[in-house]
């Protein structure tokens, strides 16, 4: 998931060696080395849907093999709001920011049902499906915050706070309305909170994955956490552990309270299992604070990440755009290889409507782990050099359409 860049920001730099800080521009490390991680936690996740293996389920190795990979939507769209706030302090001008957002958001629209949609599903019948997913969902609250930067930085967080823990209340109207009314305006809804398929006649739809509420909160809460990062790098440490633990710590008693409050039959799967399962469409206070504490309590740490993992996680952190748009495609065109690997053909499967309508799964088709973390491994190691490119160009010859991409 793409972010906006803060390459040359005008805020001091913590310090860092060669191996993880990549001092052009004045970036802050920790940002790209965390964003870095959610990037390949993305990737592991999209192999997943090619492999067949279900999202979740009753053993450790496929439940966690999903739950991981849930840091990577909220740290994304959080890290957007930290990247605009930082590139508004870079320019200088809060117009031109604006004008960069709105410019931003509408290529992230438009890629999403063009280019991304056809890396997902390698066919053309976009009359058919059209998904508002994860990039989508970025270029319009992109758009929305273009508007909320006339107002004040702390203005902006208090907004994000709120429509984070008072989200169910946009619900409410259309939980009121009479049912003939919302026959005709309940797409709207569905657009602003409860996500799904939108009828557009016949069979075609359009299936909201990422609804806007509560991801404008995310990334508005992530614009305000912008003024975190121009601390000194002492007091910015201290602030993110802070802020960090205590959302875990407020995750972790709020989760306890609900689970033992509903109880649960054996069946239902263990608790830690039940504890961490939280609602993710739409994204519930819960699953917020379960993934972005960590989130944020861990950028002390990739601050201070030296070595080659280090350097490969900030590589990726620095291009998300770029990386984005290859992954796709890569994964989906290796899971085509593996198909002909392991039967000699390739299965029309693969050119369903992925990642939400595609059709039922050949029988024998699902991969094993091994294989999934196998294909997931390679697919990374494919992207780094492209991507070590890209980064270097763009931050030694940088073109003006490098912002966007």
């Amino acid at each position: 998931m793409p972010t906006v860049s803060t390459a040359g920001a005008s805020y001091a730099p913590p310090a860092a060696s060669p191996a993880t800080a990549t001092p052009v521009g004045g970036r802050i490390a920790s940002i790209d080395v965390i964003r870095g991680v959610v990037m390949i936690l993305m990737a592991l996740d999209h192999v997943r849907v090619y492999s067949g293996v279900p999202a979740g389920g009753p053993t450790a190795g496929v439940f966690f093999t999903r739950w991981v990979t849930h840091f990577a939507a909220p740290a994304f769209v959080f890290l957007a709001g930290t990247g605009a706030f930082l590139h508004g302090r870079k320019l200088g001008d809060p117009g031109a920011l604006r004008r960069f957002l709105v410019t931003r958001g509408l290529l992230l629209v438009a890629l999403e049902m063009t280019v991304i949609r056809l890396a997902w599903t390698f066919n053309l019948d976009y009359a058919h499906y059209m998904l508002a997913g994860v990039i989508w969902m970025l270029g319009v609250c992109m758009l929305l915050l273009a508007g909320l930067t006339h107002f004040s930085t702390r203005t902006v967080g208090i907004f994000g706070l709120v429509v984070i823990l008072a989200q169910q209340l946009v619900a409410l109207p259309a939980v009121a309305m009479p049912e003939s009314v919302r026959a005709s305006v309940g797409w709207i809804w569905q657009i602003l909170y409860f996500g799904g398929p939108i009828p557009l006649g016949g069979d075609a739809s359009f299936i909201v994955l990422y609804s806007i509420v509560p991801w404008i909160g995310v990334m508005a809460a992530g614009y305000a956490f912008g003024a975190v990062m121009l601390r000194d790098a002492a007091e910015r440490d201290r602030l993110c552990l802070r802020i960090g633990l205590a959302a875990t710590a407020l995750f972790v008693l709020g989760a306890s309270i609900t689970l033992f409050s509903r109880g649960g039959q054996a069946d239902d799967g263990p608790v830690l299992f039940r504890l961490l399962n939280q609602q993710k469409y739409p994204a519930s206070q819960l699953f917020l604070l379960m993934t972005l504490g960590p989130t944020i309590a861990l950028l002390p740490l990739a601050g201070r990440a030296r070595g080659r993992v280090a350097t490969w996680l900030a590589t990726f952190g620095r291009v998300p755009m770029f990386y984005y748009l290859l992954h796709i495609p890569l994964i989906h065109a290796m899971a085509v290889v593996v198909s002909l690997v392991r039967t000699g053909a390739v299965t029309p499967w693969l050119f369903g409507n992925h990642p939400m309508r595609p059709p039922e799964q050949p029988d024998g088709y699902m991969w094993s782990l091994g294989l999934l973390y196998l294909v997931f491994a390679l697919a990374i190691v494919l992207l780094y050099f492209p991507c070590r490119w890209y980064a270097t160009t763009k931050a030694r010859r940088p073109r003006a359409w490098m912002r966007y991409v």
